[in-house]
């Protein structure tokens, strides 16, 4: 009874944290056509982007101290109703500048999702079992890269662009409703007694002088930025440059979203064998070298969409170990604030992922060579600071891990 409770819960959660990131995949195969029908260029569409991106990121400083005040329901009720609105207010958008707005207020609401079903599997778990349950909980997660796309590009041949955010829509009364009927709530009103605004702030300033948990966090920051970079310039390179189709383009993306889904799985079964710190170190580290591959293609003048496709997919196999183990690693020593160092995680992830977004975007043709180097810089940071952080530590936490 306890595991279909347990396997109800992280559904549940994966798919509360999968709506946000379901409103941007669904409708990258529409980018091009969001340009020509509301008359904007390349950068104002991506604009659009960047916009989510910001707003969910910092949206989550609020949430997580919130939920850790309140408890985890209550922010997730209120972060899913202004997602549901603003997405219907994207959905009637008549301007480039009026979408642009909307995604910003949606992205807001989409933070909570984001924020809180981490502080959940903390409340819960930690070490291997968090490990688990996280990897679970991103596999579910990962539904949405694989299906977004397609369901996208379903909905916009049968009805264009628009009824894009009518689904999303839809789906964030879908997130209501289970929260209502299978989310218990995990932060005790004990546990609440001890939280404050106060406190937010002294466990922000905590946080933000853990070294250790810092340099976690932007490990799974730049496998997040480089995935971000693709996010926003893989529709015009695709499409545009290599001439897909976007259901073509939507299969690519999903091909990258299971090697990620497929290696995520493993995180738990080799952490207990190898230590979850010796995971990241070797998976961030082949996460570079294939990028540095890939680069080094594309500088040699290679051009074959075939080798751009196979050597993401590996890569994205490496960043399914790198992005949930330091996730847990980060949480591990920061239980009784979970709400806000995963709020703070989040935050600083999505905005490395906005800022690597923006500025490769200044350089941006629609040729794959800005684009990948942005995504190599990414994953050579995320190497470095990998060994920065972690490279002292394999023997003690390696061992505790």
């Amino acid at each position: 009874m306890q595991a279909s409770v347990s396997l109800r819960l992280v559904l549940i959660l994966g798919l509360l944290s999968a709506i946000g990131p379901f409103a941007i995949d669904m409708y990258l195969p529409a980018l091009p056509q969001i340009g020509s029908s509301l008359g904007a260029e390349v950068g104002a569409v991506q604009a659009s982007l960047t916009a989510f991106f910001l707003s969910i990121g910092v949206g989550q400083l609020l949430y997580g101290p919130v939920s850790d005040m309140v408890g985890r329901k209550p922010p997730l009720y209120f972060g899913l109703t202004v997602f549901a609105a603003a997405s219907v207010g994207c959905a009637l958008a008549p301007n480039i500048e009026t979408l642009v707005a909307f995604r910003f207020v949606q992205g807001l609401g989409a933070a909570a999702c984001m924020a809180v079903p981490r502080a959940v599997v903390r409340d819960l778990h930690t070490g291997h079992a968090a490990a688990r349950m996280m990897s679970l909980l991103m596999l579910v997660f990962s539904v949405s890269p694989i299906l977004a796309p397609l369901v996208g590009s379903g909905v916009i041949a049968v009805a264009g662009w628009r009824a894009v955010f009518w689904v999303v829509a839809a789906a964030a009364l879908l997130g209501l409703i289970a929260t209502w009927r299978g989310v218990e709530e995990t932060r005790t009103a004990k546990a609440r007694l001890d939280s404050s605004l106060s406190g937010a702030l002294k466990a922000y300033l905590r946080l933000l002088r853990d070294w250790h948990y810092m340099g976690l966090v932007f490990i799974g920051g730049c496998a997040m930025a480089g995935f971000f970079v693709y996010l926003a310039g893989s529709p015009f390179v695709l499409i545009n440059y290599y001439g897909l189709s976007s259901t073509e383009y939507s299969m690519a993306f999903a091909l990258n979203s299971i090697a990620f889904i497929g290696a995520s799985q493993l995180t738990g079964r080799l952490g207990q064998r190898f230590g979850l710190v010796n995971v990241v170190k070797a998976a961030a580290s082949a996460s570079g070298v294939t990028m540095v591959a890939l680069l080094v293609y594309y500088l040699m003048g290679g051009e074959q969409l075939m080798v751009l496709i196979v050597l993401y997919f590996i890569a994205s196999a490496f960043m399914g170990l790198v992005i949930p183990t330091t996730s847990v690693l980060a949480l591990e020593e920061h239980g009784e604030i979970a709400g806000t160092a995963s709020a703070l995680l989040g935050t600083l992830q999505m905005l490395s992922g906005a800022a690597a977004m923006q500025i490769v975007g200044h350089f941006s043709n629609g040729k794959p060579l800005p684009m990948v180097t942005g995504m190599a810089l990414g994953a050579l940071v995320g190497v470095a600071l990998t060994w920065i952080t972690l490279g002292r530590t394999a023997g003690a936490r390696a061992a505790h891990d």
